[in-house]
């Protein structure tokens, strides 16, 4: 090769290695730790994991090419939050999504510097997540689920299919659901209009569940409100079930459970929630800071009714709520 082709030749290289090298940054492997508060087969796990895999598939984000994504689910065990949120932080990822308040407590407690993006978290300023939702501060933002003021809808509704209802329970587990509180004070004002009393009904494992059910009215008097826990979603079979021997109506947040055979279920759209979530974890990869990204509320809600299950309940629901509803099982 003759000296001036050798010097062009080796020009053009060298001009061309920085393109070689901003190539490789862009496609460097980034990593995701993933925490999720039910069990791995749960069908609403795996519709919110779907949700998020394409939304980050819609921002660039590819499993395998360009990020790897590492899973755990707490399947609503405290201890096992705590052991899967430890675990996720010594593989030191770009960044953590968290779903549910005892993951989040975990990783809060773990990760102190990563960034952490929650999705279908309740209360986060309340619980001392974040600071605010415009300004959330520190290394944390994300994704509400349960507006507090919607919280009297279940009510409302519950009242609507089940006309004879002068009581309902509120059934939770305080030790996964905490911010139960913020729950009842919200149907202060609504049980005075539609004059229901609202009394809490504390669950911690599955023989509560059962003997609370059985001490409900069969006379169409009762009712049960389940609002989001990861507890209560992993034990939601039981629930049910018990809930139907009874004659019990019971209305959800989620609409997969209705598919399953719950009565009615009213809330926002997890999937879409999660979805969302991966818009907030693909900037935080290119760079920008939790704490300068509000925390977000919930935009889309869904309304599903089972009439195979009311009827069932011998309950006859009305034309008014069959009209709004998103979904209706026949």
């Amino acid at each position: 090769m003759k000296r001036r082709e050798f010097i062009t030749l080796l020009g053009g290289a060298a001009a061309a290695w920085p393109l070689v090298v901003r190539a490789q940054q862009v496609e460097r492997m980034r990593r995701i730790g993933i925490l999720l508060g039910i069990t791995e087969n749960d069908l609403e796990t795996q519709s919110r994991v779907a949700a998020f895999r394409k939304g980050l598939r819609d921002h660039g984000w590819i499993e395998g090419r360009n990020v790897q994504i590492d899973y755990r689910f707490a399947g609503g065990d405290l201890n096992r939050a705590r052991a899967y949120a430890a675990e996720l932080v010594k593989l030191a990822p770009d960044v953590l999504l968290a779903n549910s308040t005892p993951v989040m407590t975990a990783l809060r407690q773990e990760a102190t510097s990563i960034p952490i993006v929650f999705a279908v978290v309740n209360d986060p300023v309340g619980q001392g997540f974040i600071s605010s939702l415009a300004r959330p501060g520190g290394n944390i933002t994300g994704f509400t689920f349960i507006e507090f003021i919607m919280v009297g809808k279940w009510l409302e509704m519950l009242r609507e299919v089940s006309p004879g209802i002068g009581r309902a329970f509120l059934m939770f587990n305080p030790q996964t659901a905490p911010y139960y509180d913020v729950y009842l004070r919200s149907f202060e004002t609504v049980q005075r209009s539609v004059s229901v009393e609202v009394t809490a009904a504390p669950i911690r494992d599955v023989a509560e569940i059962m003997a609370s059910i059985a001490k409900l009215d069969r006379n169409r008097q009762t009712g049960v409100i389940v609002p989001p826990d990861p507890f209560t979603v992993v034990h939601r079979e039981t629930i049910m079930k018990s809930a139907q021997e009874r004659g019990i109506p019971v209305i959800w947040s989620y609409r997969q459970f209705v598919t399953e055979g719950a009565l009615i279920s009213y809330g926002p759209d997890t999937a879409d929630i999660f979805r969302r979530s991966a818009s907030y974890v693909d900037r935080i990869l290119r760079g920008e800071k939790p704490a300068d990204l509000p925390a977000q509320s919930p935009t889309k809600f869904e309304l599903a009714i089972n009439l195979k299950t009311a009827k069932t309940l011998g309950l006859t629901v009305p034309p008014t709520l069959l009209a709004l509803a998103d979904e209706v099982i026949e």
